[in-house]
C-alpha cells in the first residue's frame, strides 16, 4: 500500500537534471528546502484568496508539484554534493512538517478553523509515526492510503470545488495511513528474533 509514494524513483529520475544543476552551481540543500516551503506557502495563500475553481486549483497544482519537486530535490542535491549531514535532516523534516502547515493555513479562508486544525494535525501523524520508528529502530515506513503526495492531489482538489468535505476526507485518511505505519513499525519492531 505504497500510493504514489511508489513512482518517487521514477520521478527523481525525472529531476536528475535539475538536481544535477544545483549541484553544478553550489545550491545549498537549505536552500532547496526553503524554496519548498515557500511554495507551499504561495499554495495556501492561494487557496487563501482565488475563488476555487480551474484558475485556483491549477495554480495549487503547480505550487505543489514545485513544492514536491524541492522535497525530492533537497536530499538528493545533499547527497551528491557531499553536504548531507545528520542535522539536515533535521531540517528536512522540519521543512515539511512546515509546508503541510503551511498550504493547509490557507484552507481558513475556505472552511471552518476546528476542521482546518483537525485536517493540519492528522497530515503531519503520518510522518511523526514514520519518525518515532526510525528514532526506535525501525525501517522508515512509507506511502499508505494518504501520503504527501495524495494530500497535494486532495488539495488541488479542494481549491476546484471548495468543498470542506474533501479536508474531512484527508483527515481521515491521514490517520488511517498513521495507524496503517503504526502497524508495519510494531510488526517490525516486535517481530521475534
Amino acid at each position: 500500500m505504497n500510493g504514489l509514494y511508489a513512482l518517487k524513483p521514477w520521478y527523481a529520475a525525472r529531476l536528475g537534471g535539475v538536481r544535477a544543476l544545483l549541484v553544478a552551481h553550489d545550491v545549498r540543500p537549505w536552500v532547496v528546502t526553503a524554496a519548498g516551503v515557500a511554495f507551499a506557502a504561495a499554495a495556501g495563500a492561494v487557496l487563501a484568496t482565488l475563488t476555487p475553481g480551474p484558475v485556483a486549483a491549477l495554480a495549487v497544482a503547480l505550487l505543489l508539484a514545485a513544492r514536491l519537486a524541492c522535497a525530492n530535490l533537497d536530499g538528493g542535491v545533499a547527497r551528491e554534493s557531499g553536504r548531507a549531514t545528520r542535522f539536515g535532516s533535521v531540517v528536512n523534516e522540519l521543512g515539511d512538517r512546515v509546508a503541510e502547515l503551511a498550504v493547509l493555513a490557507g484552507c481558513l479562508a475556505l472552511a471552518p478553523p476546528a476542521l482546518v486544525a483537525t485536517a493540519a494535525l492528522a497530515a503531519t501523524l503520518p510522518s511523526w509515526v514514520a519518525l518515532a520508528g526510525a528514532a526506535a529502530g525501525a525501517r522508515r515506513p512509507q506511502g499508505g492510503p494518504m501520503g504527501k503526495t495524495e494530500r497535494c492531489v486532495l488539495l488541488v482538489v479542494f481549491a476546484f470545488t471548495g468543498w470542506a468535505g474533501w479536508l474531512v476526507l484527508l483527515a481521515a485518511a491521514s490517520a488511517l495511513t498513521a495507524l496503517v505505519r503504526l502497524a508495519r513499525v510494531h510488526n517490525e519492531l516486535e517481530a521475534p528474533r
